[in-house]
């Protein structure tokens, strides 16, 4: 069906066409919505403001059952309150439509997202969390929206320290072989050993490393035999990059996040560009050679001596830096995916590296107006002492630990709420719930903020978290299933009880929020907009009765409340990949 206009957009244009001007309308603790813009437009045509906003209230339509009063406060303010039957009008309107009225883009575009980044041959830490649930959102929002998004996962999969790796597999081949398993397949268990594996390998490739010159100096060719891509070095690389890959799809899998082997194109994917990317510089003046390395220098940065910071692209000994890398990532998103948008999920410490490769971009022209790139920078994750995340002994968090962790929380948690559970829906609802209560605790704060990560604030049941919006979700199921021949039906003709208009009107922003969310790439504002909905649902249920309504329509109107409700619930969680249980 055609997406369902807002009443704030309806009412916006209504009075647009009566005061010949474009208003300016919010919500309001006085009306539904105030309707800023006469005082300017009287000043400019220097007359009395609120005459001019008595003539605007009279050219309001009176017959189309959108406004059921307007009233005219201080220099000029429309206090505008809606009809209550034009609210379940709409909300009918988008309880009818599968996608809620949230019209898909007109002219979609081409995002090249570029998150969940994690590192062949290394365990996943916290850190690498916040790149891969806001992303993860990110993706899921603008598909929603219906632009194409092409998911990047730039992984580490390049570097000196794969000649080290590669050498000690060389010599000792069977330190990756898997071995017998103990019957099963589970990929938490695959993961965990492919884990075992690696760090195995790394940790006695390491003290060879640092132990013998010569192999050293053979780990130092094979750098230069990966380099030129001679066949077995590249076969013996490709196992540590399948092997992670067990090991990432393990705890993406226990993320709930589906990570598909086409979209993980990481620094390799790239090594045939650099040579050409370094010369397509070069040439065209945009970089130029300081002290034997290739750099490009900026008037806007400098360091504390006030001497120039240069981007490297390529060092002086030949080597390509990061820099190489995403300026030919940059040339392949642009000319061979034909991005609109690229958005790179990456931390905000490297704010400033970015800033240098888009302005390069730009220079060189491969980012042109018709080509927007933005570093979608956030913060770090805490612990109770303002510190970021560490284990007591000081080691970087493995995020493994970290979601197991959130997961036996939860299951406490419900063991507790629920004693008629069954200890296999327990544990299926401590999944749900302590990761969508990670990603929740994420989502919910703004990008560039910190949080502390306090998982007993997470699971609770009470304040913004995902635990109470997914109470909020089950206790709805749980009426539509007492309602028993009862329907969710919509009855425009009954007058709306003060915590059903909040509720309703809460109900008629979902769109806007979403397109709001699109626009600015902020997931931290569906958040809000779901705690504001569930907890208008949590008043609504506590002052109106649904299956003890007076009257039988009236028990229909609650019920399509409740059910519209649930259905935004789970649709705006779902966008930030979090599942809705439906018993807790």
């Amino acid at each position: 069906m055609a997406s369902v206009n807002s009443l704030s957009a309806t009412i916006q244009q209504r009075v647009a066409d009566a005061l010949g001007a474009d208003p300016l309308l919010r919500r309001s603790d006085r009306a539904d919505f105030q309707a800023n813009g006469v005082l300017g437009l009287a000043k400019r045509n220097k007359a009395n403001p609120r005459e001019l906003a008595a003539e605007v209230v009279a050219a309001l339509p009176k017959d189309d059952g959108l406004i059921a009063d307007v009233e005219v406060s201080g220099p000029g303010f429309l206090n505008i309150t809606v009809a209550d039957a034009a609210i379940t009008r709409t909300l009918a309107a988008r309880a009818a439509d599968d996608r809620l009225g949230v019209p898909a883009k007109a002219d979609p575009g081409i995002t090249v997202i570029d998150y969940a980044q994690p590192n062949v041959a290394k365990e996943m830490h916290v850190g690498h969390l916040r790149s891969s649930v806001i992303g993860d959102a990110l993706v899921k929002i603008l598909e929603f929206e219906g632009e194409t998004v092409v998911r990047r996962h730039h992984i580490g999969d390049w570097g000196t320290q794969f000649g080290m790796l590669i050498q000690y597999l060389v010599e000792h081949p069977h330190e990756l072989d898997h071995g017998d398993r103990d019957g099963t397949d589970a990929a938490e268990e695959a993961g965990e050993a492919s884990m075992s594996r690696l760090n195995r390998l790394y940790k006695a490739s390491r003290t060879v490393f640092d132990s013998d010159d010569d192999f050293k100096t053979r780990s130092r060719k094979r750098v230069v035999d990966l380099q030129a891509g001679e066949p077995e070095t590249l076969a013996m690389w490709q196992r540590f990059v399948d092997e992670s890959k067990i090991y990432f799809n393990s705890v993406y899998d226990k993320l709930d996040i589906a990570i598909r082997d086409e979209d993980v194109v990481g620094e390799s994917g790239y090594n045939d560009m650099l040579v050409e990317t370094c010369t397509l510089l070069e040439k065209s003046g945009v970089a130029v050679r300081s002290n034997g390395a290739l750099c490009v220098f900026f008037d806007d940065i400098k360091g504390k001596d006030g001497e120039p910071v240069p981007l490297i692209v390529q060092k002086a000994d030949g080597g390509f830096g990061y820099a190489a890398t995403d300026l030919s990532a940059v040339r392949n998103r642009t000319a061979d995916l034909h991005a609109n948008t690229l958005l790179y999920v990456v931390d905000s410490r490297q704010a400033l590296h970015f800033k240098m490769v888009f302005e390069t971009a730009k220079r060189a022209g491969w980012l042109t107006d018709e080509v927007k790139a933005l570093h979608i920078p956030f913060g770090t994750l805490l612990g109770k002492d303002g510190k970021p995340y560490k284990t007591r002994s000081g080691e970087t968090f493995r995020l493994v630990d970290l979601l197991d962790e959130a997961v036996e929380r939860a299951a406490t948690v419900i063991r507790e709420k629920s004693s008629e559970l069954t200890d296999e829906e327990v544990a299926d609802r401590a999944k749900e719930v302590g990761i969508g209560a990670i990603k929740y605790a994420d989502l919910s704060t703004s990008l560039g903020r910190d949080y502390v990560f306090d998982l007993d604030r997470m699971v609770s049941l009470n304040g913004d978290t995902s635990v109470y919006l997914q109470y909020a979700y089950a206790r709805i199921q749980s009426i539509l299933r007492k309602a028993g021949d009862a329907k969710p039906v919509a009855h425009p003709e009954l007058p709306l009880a003060p915590a059903e208009r909040t509720l309703g009107l809460l109900l008629d922003e979902f769109a806007e929020t979403l397109a709001g969310v699109s626009e600015t790439y902020e997931p931290h504002k569906l958040a809000s907009y779901l705690y504001a909905l569930a907890s208008a649902y949590t008043t609504f249920y506590d002052q109106c009765p649904v299956l003890k309504a007076e009257t039988p329509e009236l028990r229909e109107n609650r019920l399509f409340l409740c059910d519209l409700t649930a259905r935004t619930l789970r649709q705006g969680m779902a966008l930030l990949g979090i599942r809705t249980p439906e018993r807790l």
